[in-house]
């Protein structure tokens, strides 16, 4: 049936209201949008419409009049992603260097707990050559702010004594190394390899200062 008409109780076609209209849109396009999220996270950029189409239950035919192509679709969800798994801020939060690695570390696990399907994607446009070339630079530019974040803290958490010395790059490259596995498809997804995603207090073992750097400070 044209989705401009409703079925009535008798049996009878009307007119759908403008606002009908808009909402059976709205709800089509997010449908689209939810089954392109899915898909892109299994398959990276390698999926395709028929693919969203079928994971969405609804013709292709369909899903082009909603988006002119797999282009137009990558790019919304791209928007999406970027929209719905920002990366966490140093700014504003109080405490010692230690306190707000623990916050920020917080704020990305809870992130990848509850938004793993985006984040995939995200992992995705990273590793895929297949992904748009302006894509995979936007990720990579917020990759950057947030390592050159984690570097800052951790330089004055070392420098109070509060963060186990060494290279304070190396020791973020390792952090960052923990945030992405928990996105990797080999480990199971955001939820990881044992079916859960480690506590702050857990992952941030490795950049808790050793003894005799206690002593010392």
């Amino acid at each position: 049936m044209n989705e401009s008409f409703i079925q009535t109780t008798g049996g009878d076609p009307v007119p759908r209201t403008e606002t009908g209209q808009a909402e059976l849109r709205e709800s089509q396009r997010e449908r689209l949008m939810a089954a392109a999220r899915d898909v892109f996270a299994r398959k990276g950029w390698a999926a395709t419409m028929a693919d969203i189409a079928a994971e969405a239950s609804v013709s292709q035919g369909l899903a082009y009049r909603y988006f002119a192509g797999k282009g137009e679709i990558v790019q919304a969800l791209m928007e999406q992603a970027m929209a719905k798994a920002p990366l966490p801020s140093a700014q504003g939060l109080s405490g010692t260097p230690w306190e707000r690695l623990e916050e920020l570390t917080r704020q990305i696990l809870q992130a990848r707990r509850e938004r793993a399907g985006f984040y995939r994607i995200l992992l995705h446009a990273l590793d895929d050559p297949a992904a748009p070339a302006e894509i995979r630079e936007r990720v990579r530019g917020q990759g950057r702010r947030f390592r050159d974040m984690l570097l800052e803290v951790i330089a004055e958490g070392q420098a109070a004594g509060e963060v186990a010395l060494g290279d304070p790059q190396e020791l973020a490259l390792a952090l960052l190394a923990v945030f992405s596995g928990l996105s990797s498809p080999a480990l199971g997804g955001a939820q990881g390899a044992l079916g859960r995603v480690p506590s702050a207090e857990v992952v941030l073992r490795m950049l808790r200062p050793g003894r005799g750097q206690e002593e010392k400070a």
